[in-house]
């Protein structure tokens, strides 16, 4: 098995329990890497295509784990028995997938003791889904690597305890993450001066352009991010600074 990406590193160290389901396994690089280290001691490794299947049996046998990975053909969680697997790793695809199998499989997923999710897109989406339905987020990284930006998170069902925030805090908190945001994050404040940029590149090109009503819609669209973004830099740099 060849080198871990780092978001895959940093994604293993957020398993916290020895048992691991890996949903859209892959090749199985990540329940090999978490059993070779010894931070788990089985793995349930799924995924919906073939292909990968059989290339993670291949290279799990070449490790020598055969025995201690159960490779299944599986829709999301449909295969998964409620908590047979104490970690659900679920990563590396969009924000409507990973929420189609957490609905899908609701059961499963909200019996395991840690959900650990990294979305490629839209994480807003996945960070409100979680609160709603009674979870918290207690551990959150974010990588960059080969030009993009990873965040990840292990959420766990359970009050949230933490202060009470405006919604105006909430909206950030659910594209920027709590934990991110507390921290100080320095991959996460180069990521929100990247998206800044961004945001008021597009404005200046909105301006330039005739003001249909289109034009008109996705200019407050971006001015409202563009708020965001800044108002969640602004909450790091005090976190940083040590200001409650």
């Amino acid at each position: 098995m060849g080198k871990l990406s780092q978001r895959l590193l940093h994604l293993a160290e957020l398993v916290s329990y020895p048992v691991l389901a890996d949903i859209g396994t892959d090749h199985g690089y990540l329940p090999i890497y978490l059993l070779q280290t010894g931070r788990i001691q089985r793995a349930f490794a799924m995924d919906i295509n073939k292909g990968p299947l059989l290339a993670a049996k291949e290279h799990c046998y070449a490790c020598g784990l055969g025995d201690y990975i159960t490779l299944r053909l599986s829709d999301g969680l449909e295969r998964l028995e409620p908590r047979e697997a104490d970690s659900i790793l679920i990563a590396g695809m969009g924000a409507d997938v990973m929420l189609h199998i957490l609905k899908a499989g609701e059961e499963v997923a909200f019996a395991a003791k840690e959900l650990i999710l990294q979305p490629q897109s839209n994480i807003q989406k996945v960070r409100e889904y979680l609160y709603q339905k009674g979870c918290f987020i207690d551990r959150e990284d974010m990588v960059f690597e080969d030009g993009k930006y990873y965040p990840m998170m292990r959420a766990a069902m359970g009050s949230h305890n933490k202060r009470k925030y405006t919604k105006e805090e909430w909206q950030i908190i659910y594209r920027y993450g709590e934990c991110l945001l507390e921290s100080g994050n320095d991959v996460l404040r180069q990521y929100l001066c990247w998206k800044i940029r961004q945001y008021e590149t597009i404005q200046n090109t909105l301006k330039e352009k005739c003001r249909s009503e289109t034009a008109e819609i996705r200019a407050k669209e971006v001015e409202m991010e563009c708020f965001y973004a800044k108002k969640a830099l602004e909450w790091t740099g005090q976190r940083r600074k040590g200001v409650v």
